[in-house]
């Protein structure tokens, strides 16, 4: 007979790849009642992923407009959470990182006086603007929280800093890592693949907020690098947003060694990362998913709230400025010595088994 109430809340396709593992795990135990309420901040991107990890939400909040802002996406999802948990007698709320649904869903949950359970807690770059509103999204939540998930020791250590509680801290390992179970498979083909497989494959994501403005400059330093070298060729998955697919149609458009597809759903993405060469990003996730696969990533982005791998050597920093994405683009495929000492790290982010220790948490308390 369950005895706890979890609702798990996400909205977004990053949030929902790793919290859908958390979510089977969840249900597997007969201890809790496991109730998923979705805001739909993205939409068909996040039911993208509910059906590769067939995961059906109990309440969908279906909140996403067009020209939302975030102002429409906390009222939203605070006015529409606080009937969800008041219906559902929420035991703890479980919600991640760092998007304006986590930050609402805390909100909603402190105001309602119930346990919030963090996971990927104590991630931090310390500028509140790096990204925007990412780091003041997931310190906020930090704030209310009664259970802080940290997915590394480094996350940990940040939280210590702050002055959480120690008692309240579980180094778990990342739930991504968790998510490749159930995503990656050996025989995967795609039409995009063969285009690519007689060449190095460069996956290119980019998409975050901070970073519209420096989107040309990106895109130039990498479209010079595809076409100066002869054994490249790149996919990149064009992220929704219109700023985004302009600025990919300006620079990349007529290049016919660089593809510009719809975005994948995450068992796709998943295997694409697999069979990539090198990924270039500014997102956040996929610095850990690559990591998982043994991939070298160019960061295009100032800070990183990652830093174990930036220390360990998969990741690099690269800014957004054209000269330097162009230079440590051009060195990693130009040294194999360098290549090889980035792509034979142990994966800082964890072993698999995340959500089993956070419902080991829960189950015990």
């Amino acid at each position: 007979m369950a005895d706890k109430t979890v609702v798990l809340v996400f909205g977004t396709r990053p949030e929902a790849i790793k919290m859908c593992p958390l979510v089977k795990e969840l249900q597997a135990r007969r201890r809790f009642n496991t109730i998923v309420a979705v805001t739909g901040q993205h939409r068909q991107m996040l039911d993208q992923v509910l059906k590769v990890f067939d995961v059906v939400p109990d309440y969908d909040l279906s909140i996403m407009k067009d020209g939302q802002t975030l102002f429409d996406i906390t009222t939203a999802t605070l006015m529409g959470l606080r009937s969800v948990f008041e219906k559902t007698h929420a035991d703890v709320v479980l919600v991640h990182g760092d998007t304006t649904t986590s930050f609402a869903a805390s909100l909603a949950a402190f105001y309602l006086n119930i346990p919030i359970g963090h996971v990927e807690a104590g991630l931090r770059t310390y500028n509140i603007f790096s990204p925007y509103p990412e780091e003041f999204n997931r310190q906020a939540v930090d704030i209310v929280s009664k259970y802080y998930f940290a997915p590394t020791a480094n996350a940990r250590d940040n939280l210590l800093k702050e002055g959480k509680d120690p008692k309240k801290i579980h180094v778990t390992g990342n739930t991504v890592i968790d998510s490749l179970k159930y995503t990656y498979a050996a025989e995967y083909t795609h039409p995009e693949l063969k285009w690519a497989k007689d060449s190095k494959l460069i996956l290119i994501t980019a998409h975050r907020r901070e970073n519209l403005d420096h989107l040309t400059d990106m895109f130039r330093a990498i479209k010079r690098v595809v076409d100066e070298q002869g054994n490249v060729k790149a996919i990149y998955p064009v992220h929704l947003n219109p700023r985004v697919q302009n600025a990919a149609a300006e620079v990349f458009g007529n290049d016919d060694r660089i593809h510009l597809i719809a975005p994948l759903d995450v068992f796709d993405f998943h295997n694409f990362i697999a069979r990539s060469h090198l990924i270039l990003t500014d997102s956040g996730g996929i610095q850990e998913e690559a990591s998982g696969f043994g991939i070298p990533v160019l960061v295009m982005r100032d800070t990183t709230e990652r830093p174990e791998g930036v220390k360990a050597g998969t990741l690099r920093l690269v800014g957004t400025e054209e000269e330097m994405i162009y230079s440590s683009f051009t060195q990693l495929l130009s040294d194999p010595d360098e290549y090889s000492a980035m792509s034979h790290i142990a994966n800082p982010y964890g072993d698999g088994h995340a959500c089993e220790r956070i419902a080991d948490v829960l189950e015990n308390e």
